[in-house]
């Protein structure tokens, strides 16, 4: 494991949980004038080796409307069934 990695990661992203496998899931929330808000999440391996990053996006009411997978590949933005 990355000592260093992982103390970075821990700073840039305040939330995080231990996933069964030993990988790590990373997230931070930043809130819009008109009550949605938008989550960056990073999931990455034993070694803090980035597996994942996109960005999620709810609305007023916790709703999850959209989502943005950035890495590995960018499939831009997709809407959810959620409305």
């Amino acid at each position: 494991m990355n000592i260093n990695k992982r103390q970075d990661n821990e700073k840039k992203f305040p939330k995080w949980e231990e996933l069964p496998d030993g990988s790590r899931k990373y997230w931070f929330e930043i809130e819009g004038r008109t009550g949605w808000k938008a989550r960056y999440v990073k999931v990455v391996d034993q070694n803090e080796v980035t597996l994942t990053f996109g960005q999620e996006i709810y609305n007023d009411l916790g709703v999850l409307v959209e989502v943005h997978e950035k890495y590995p590949i960018d499939k831009g933005h997709k809407k959810t069934e959620n409305k």
